[in-house]
């Protein structure tokens, strides 16, 4: 690229100048390229170790005038293609310029502008790149591109200094991180170390401190480990793989690639060596973590954080803590853990003004709500600047809608905004209500202890809520966590879960947004609504409100709507059972928005339709067990316990495999405190039958045990009527096992297993998401796998392989561009079978790899019609089982069934009517000509529609009749497919001696065909070849004996079924000698487009006929024709009985996907050729 130009002292020095002219000198680094001796070894060591070739290009070009020492340098290049590209510039546009100059000093100055102008345009066109990413970074881009063979879709994220070890041996370089490959390069004394793998490869990564791999990083795939170690900050470094593996597990997971966040702040200044797609992912982590922290939707940004200390009424002191400020809110949370937290909304904001400071209070902001609470914040670094950003915010956050206060709060019994006029326009009764509150206004009141002890709790939270306020906006102390685990009155439980799970907000900012999706999935029939229906009755069907239809109809609109929003995850088993809970305590529009809050941010992917979530915490939990309970542990291993029982205490939350009274205070606790609850509690159960469990002998045992104590977990605190729970036939025996009161159980996690944080958690559950999606993955490939070989003649390790290869170029193209989304081409709903899909563009890379039938140049359009023969429901795409399906038939079909896939190749729809554009025509002719006008009856259509229903197998006898167009194809396709064959020559003779036979067959056929009715300009232009084709060995006008190949070319001349090309006059007095001698050249340089333009020339008439005049409609060939021509020439039948080898294909292309580096397409025979 050009460079700014800049003043070079020693223009010898570690360089090699390797052309020149009396203005510029084109030089190569020592070190790069061959020769150099030991100075180029230590050069080149040096470059890489100091990573000054991410600096100093390997070629550059300096400017030079007179004698003068001083040398100005004005491009560099990666490559001797790139930088003779330059130097051929310069020698054309301005040598001859500078030659009409007088003096050095206005050369020097017109080559400087005119370099100077030249990288003004250019940056003209990359001006937002050069805002975004420092120089010295895009050249290492380029670098790393260059070295791995990289595409310039493939985007650096960030490089760093580290040692690779390769056996015991450390190699010093750099580790390149890329958004889809981790990559690596060391040059050392002249050995390459180059290492390249793809994140979607990777199934374990973890930071290790050992004696022999101090500060290491081990990345492990299915096949092989690599350690890397020597970081100078190794935490960033392993964060940065832990964000773009997760990326890649994603991309596995919902097929999306990764997409630049574009509404992030641009950085105030260019970071040196810091990429944008490197603070993209900073700003990701960061606003992940602000969102999970305060349980926030997921479109939130932060803009920024800063410390400062919050005045708090209820304990009469400052507490320090930080401030988050985004688009929509002001959060802050204290520097102690569970002392305060509190959430302001912006469209609550009234006012927001600077407080008078003093020593006691330095830099105050005082920020009102709407609902009379004042919150004080202090200390803060940049006062000013915090007002203008909030003050930015809330001029573009729009006025609330909602007339209802919160301060106020809202009772279980009050309807719904949304759901009130929705309630008028459906006929079906709607639940406005929650449903417990309405099946149980009937019943009497109850004026014992447990509804004495209700309503202490319902006041002691109406005095916490006069203390810390009432709303989104309530203060968070531990008071509220104490509140929470003695249990949510019944009449508050809705109006809660609301607010802590963040479902407040989103329903807040969302009006109508339920009844909308209500509306548009009415009348919908799909997977998932029909799954719905049949759970609808398995829903709490033992609780009164799931009796009737209010309550089914409520869960079946909640459920449809949010499938309706989701289609994604559409519905999945145990929705239903949560869905029931949640209305019974709320309307239908919250308990919507509470399913939304759990489905996509509490419970991440846990109700898709592989359950990714639930299993990744089932592995987070057997470590937790591990870790807490180990001699536990190891015994339940054996028995294989923990991974059967704990997926149903995840996925419901407890709810179906505990008392509802009892498992409803654990949903309490999860929406305040998240999943570190149900992992807490999941542990103090096996804590708690210890002792049982490790005298189990077998599975059944264990399991009846947990179940057993699970069932008698009982609330005695409830005021509701008892629930029958379906366990309860687990109780059944001489002895009753004694009741275990639920607030104990909730008491003893806390106390036991209370150190355990969410940050922990979270980083368990990356390690088990690499572990389990890669686990998903190959029993998608053992299940393909199953599913097509009794229908394919390979091998399961063979499918297998081929599985791998066709997966990795779906994802291929999912990063590197496609003609189609990653989206169309990939649905989870459907089979493991018709998961992944390939367009055209990556089946012709797969048939050029594997396919047995090389035809060069031709290759990709035989390539194109094999993928439309295999597309049948003709949308552009083509699964796992159809790919399998054309290379079967070319591996391990007999010769009729190879002959038969080449056969209908040539026919449509597998010709497209580009390539022949009388095959409709034809294919209408030999269809429609015995079309009778006859009247049915309607026992021909019952015989015809019987006919249908059988199940047919496809004969040779069925094939379509081929015409004279598709006929020149074939010969096209055989001409190509034996040029790299051993026995070239002999298959060209016998391909000729079939084509010459099967030409006359054709001219026989058309006279019964036709009744021997020709027509006279039918009978001119073929009639006459055939007569002279018998003779396929005779000399050629020279003399000389006729090679295969011009045998073929004849055969096809003499029946003039190809148009000649127009020639010039120098092409015009070629003789017979000429053309003869060029159907004789190498077959290895003859492309099949040689038949037409060249071959062809031989027995030609003129060059006044077209192709149109000269095809002759009438001439046909079948199936059996070919097939019994092909088997009288030995060459042909043991060229097609021959079987492929599919390993032998397949042993490239893993060494590609390995590929340790893909060599430059320039090289230093290519600067030689160049030169001379």
């Amino acid at each position: 690229m050009w460079i700014t130009p800049g003043e070079v002292l020693l223009a010898n020095a570690l360089w090699v100048s390797e052309r020149a002219n009396p203005f510029f000198i084109l030089q190569r680094r020592k070190g790069h390229g061959k020769g150099g001796g030991i100075t180029g070894l230590l050069v080149g060591t040096m470059d890489v170790v100091l990573d000054s070739s991410a600096r100093v290009a390997p070629y550059r070009i300096l400017h030079q005038t007179g004698d003068s020492q001083i040398f100005c340098s004005i491009a560099c290049g990666s490559s001797r293609k790139e930088i003779t590209e330059h130097w051929e510039w310069l020698e054309t546009n301005l040598l001859q310029t500078l030659s009409i100059f007088d003096n050095n000093e206005e050369i020097t100055t017109f080559v400087k502008g005119k370099i100077s102008g030249i990288i003004a345009e250019e940056n003209k066109s990359k001006a937002a790149l050069e805002d975004e990413d420092s120089g010295k970074f895009r050249e290492a881009e380029l670098k790393m591109r260059k070295l791995f063979g990289m595409p310039g879709e493939e985007k650096l994220v960030n490089y760093y200094s580290c040692s690779y070890w390769k056996g015991r041996v450390p190699r010093q370089g750099w580790v390149y991180l890329s958004v889809n490959h981790l990559c690596f390069y060391s040059l050392l004394l002249g050995k390459e170390v180059t290492l390249v793998v793809q994140w979607t490869e990777v199934i374990r990564l973890e930071k290790n401190a050992t004696l022999l791999f101090p500060e290491s990083v081990r990345v492990s795939t299915r096949h092989t480990e690599h350690y890397f170690s020597m970081f100078l900050n190794v935490n960033d470094t392993f964060k940065l793989m832990e964000q773009l593996a997760t990326i890649a597990m994603r991309q596995l997971l919902d097929n999306e690639g990764f997409a630049a966040d574009h509404s992030l702040p641009k950085a105030c200044k260019t970071l040196k060596n810091v990429s944008a797609l490197k603070r993209d992912l900073d700003a990701r982590a960061k606003n992940e973590r602000y969102r999970a922290l305060f349980r926030l939707t997921q479109d939130e940004r932060l803009d920024g954080h800063t410390d400062c200390t919050l005045w708090t009424p209820f304990a009469k002191m400052h507490i320090v803590g930080q401030l988050f400020v985004s688009n929509n809110y002001i959060c802050f949370c204290s520097r102690e853990e569970d002392l305060c937290q509190l959430i302001i909304p912006l469209r609550e904001v009234s006012i927001v003004e600077k407080a008078d400071s003093s020593s006691v209070l330095p830099c105050p902001v005082s920020i009102s709500t709407k609902n009379k609470m004042t919150f004080l914040f202090a200390n803060l670094k940049d006062r000013d600047f915090l007002v203008q950003r909030i003050s930015d915010f809330l001029q573009r956050t729009p006025e609330s809608g909602h007339s209802v206060s919160q301060s106020e709060g809202r009772c279980a019994g009050s309807p719904s905004p949304s759901t009130t006029p929705l309630s008028s326009s459906l006929p079906t009764p709607t639940a406005t209500k929650g449903l417990l509150h309405i099946y149980q206004k009937d019943a009497p009141e109850e004026h014992g202890p447990k509804a004495t002890k209700e309503k202490m709790k319902e006041e002691s939270w109406n005095i916490h809520f006069l203390e810390f306020g009432r709303g989104v906006c309530m203060y968070r102390t531990s008071k509220t966590r104490e509140l929470v685990l003695n249990g949510i009155p019944e009449s508050l439980r809705g109006e809660l879960w609301l607010l802590f799970s963040g479902a407040q907000n989103e329903m807040d900012t969302h009006p109508g947004y339920y009844a909308e999706r209500v509306e548009q999935a009415m009348g919908r029939c799909t997977l998932a609504t029909e799954e719905i229906e049949r759970d609808l009755h398995r829903s709490m069907p033992e609780h009164h409100a799931f009796q009737n239809e209010m309550g089914i109809a409520a869960l079946r609109r909640v459920l449809t709507a949010y499938a309706c929003r989701n289609p994604g995850i559409g519905y999945c088993q145990a929705m239903n059972i949560v869905t029931s809970v949640l209305l019974l305590y709320c309307t239908e529009e919250e308990a919507f928005w509470l399913l939304v809050a759990l489905c996509e941010r509490m419970l991440p992917d846990y109700y898709n339709t592989r359950v990714v979530g639930a299993l990744v915490d089932q592995g987070v939990f057997e470590e937790l067990t591990r870790h807490c309970l180990p001699f536990l542990y190891e015994h339940m291993q054996e028995l294989g316990v923990i991974s059967t029982i704990s997926l149903s205490w995840f996925l419901t939350l407890f709810l179906s495999v505990m008392p509802f009274d009892s498992a409803v205070l654990l949903v309490d606790c999860f929406f305040y405190e998240g999943i570190k609850v149900i992992f807490q509690v999941a542990l103090a159960v096996l804590h708690a039958n210890m002792d049982t469990l490790l005298d189990c002998n077998d599975e059944g045992e264990a399991m009846t045990i947990l179940g057993r104590y699970l069932d008698n977990v009982v609330n005695k605190e409830t005021v509701s009527p008892p629930i029958p729970h379906l366990h309860a036939l687990l109780t059944s025996g001489d002895e009753p096992p004694p009741q275990i009161d639920v607030f104990q159980l909730i008491k003893s996690s806390c106390d036991k297993f209370g150190s355990l944080r969410a940050d922990v958690i979270e980083q368990m559950r990356f390690h088990q998401r690499l572990k389990v999606i890669q686990s998903l993955e190959d029993t998608a490939k053992r299940s393909v796998v199953r599913a097509i070989m009794t229908d394919s003649a390979f091998s399961i390790e063979e499918l297998e392989e081929l599985y791998v290869h066709f997966k990795a170029k779906h994802i291929m193209s999912c990063y590197w561009g496609a003609s189609t989304t990653a989206a169309e081409r990939h649905d989870p709903s459907l089979p493991y079978l018709e998961q992944y899909r390939i367009d055209l563009g990556q089946f012709c890379q797969l048939f050029g790899a594997l396919g047995t039938w090389p035809c060069g140049t031709h290759t990709a359009t035989l390539a194109a019609r094999l993928f439309r023969l295999l597309d049948m429901n003709k949308d552009g795409l083509i699964n796992f089982k159809e790919f399998v399906t054309g290379l079967s038939g070319m591996y391990h079909g007999d010769m009729t069934e190879k002959l038969k896939l080449l056969y209908n190749l040539h026919l449509p729809p597998a010709l497209c009517p580009e390539e022949a554009e009388s095959a409709l025509e034809a294919t209408q002719f030999f269809t429609d000509d015995d079309t009778s006008q006859e009247v049915k009856d309607y026992k021909y259509y019952l015989r015809m529609w019987a006919m249908e229903n059988e199940p047919k197998k496809e004969t040779i006898k069925d094939l379509r009749r081929m015409n004279q167009e598709q006929f020149i194809e074939l010969c096209k396709t055989l001409y190509n497919m034996f040029s790299e064959d051993p026995l070239e020559q002999e298959l060209y003779h016998a391909i000729a001696t079939v084509a010459s036979l099967l030409l006359r067959i054709g001219e026989v056929g058309k006279k019964f065909t036709n009744n021997g009715a020709n027509k006279p300009t039918d009978t001119t232009n073929t009639q006459a070849p055939a007569a002279e084709l018998p003779q396929p060995e005779k000399e050629e006008p020279n003399g000389e004996s006729s090679s295969g190949q011009s045998l073929v070319c004849r055969a096809l001349a003499e029946a003039q079924l190809e148009t000649p090309p127009q020639q010039t006059s120098d092409e015009e007095v070629k003789d017979d000698t000429s053309v003869s001698s060029y159907s004789m050249v190498s077959t290895g340089s003859l492309q099949c487009e040689d038949i037409a333009d060249d071959t062809v020339l031989i027995g030609c008439a003129g060059e006044q006929q077209r192709r149109g005049s000269i095809l002759d409609g009438d001439w046909s060939i079948t199936f059996e024709q070919v097939l019994a021509s092909m088997l009288t020439e030995p060459p042909l039948v043991d060229y097609f009985e021959k079987k492929g080898d599919i390993q032998a294909r397949m042993a490239p292309c893993k060494m590609q996907r390995r590929v340790e580096r893909q060599v430059s397409s320039s090289s230093d025979h290519e600067l030689a050729q160049l030169s001379t």
